[in-house]
């Protein structure tokens, strides 16, 4: 009889993560944004992450690119909508081993109410089976890139000069603990 592998449930440690985004603006130079307030889960089997499921979930009102004028007109129907629109969620489909500690993530990305497939870098940097706390946790570093125009984000404006103001591509950076859950 073959022994059934134990599944370990995972949660983001928002204290000791970060959800980044870079976009150009104007073309000379990159803006910086994050969201403050997130979370997520992983489950995996055994001591590997290969063909683990993940989730994720931004709440954009807690957007912060340390301009306030910047974070409500991104909050806007011009881009988000958070109103009508809180949430960005991620669901994995895929959770792929490509190097000793690289993987693909594929899964459902949701802006606004338009879901695409997205195709993640990660770094797994490890785990430590005690924090110090008593906890175990897994890092990672998620990289990749979007178009935010393909999500309904498609405001933009032009300059005197005919330079366009913000980018349609968007670089995300996750650098995320998981806390071991069960």
């Amino acid at each position: 009889m073959e022994a059934t592998q134990t599944k370990t449930q995972w949660a983001i440690d928002p204290v000791h993560s970060e959800i980044q985004f870079k976009v150009k603006h104007m073309v000379i130079s990159t803006v910086t944004g994050q969201f403050e307030r997130f979370s997520g889960s992983a489950e995996n089997e055994g001591d590997d992450f290969e063909g683990a499921t993940v989730t994720f979930e931004a709440d954009v009102n807690s957007i912060n690119t340390r301009n306030s004028d910047r974070d409500a007109h991104l909050k806007s129907d011009d881009f988000f909508n958070a109103e009508k629109y809180p949430k960005i969620t991620f669901k994995s489909k895929s959770f792929t081993k490509v190097g000793d500690d690289s993987y693909k993530l594929v899964g459902d990305l949701t802006i606004r109410d338009v879901v695409k497939e997205v195709t993640l870098d990660v770094e797994y940097g490890g785990k430590v089976d005690n924090d110090g706390y008593g906890n175990v946790k897994a890092g990672f570093e998620v990289t990749g890139k979007i178009s935010r125009k393909d999500f309904g984000l498609k405001w933009n404006g032009v300059t005197e000069a005919g330079q366009i103001i913000v980018s349609d591509e968007v670089k995300l950076l996750l650098n995320v603990q998981f806390a071991k859950v069960s």
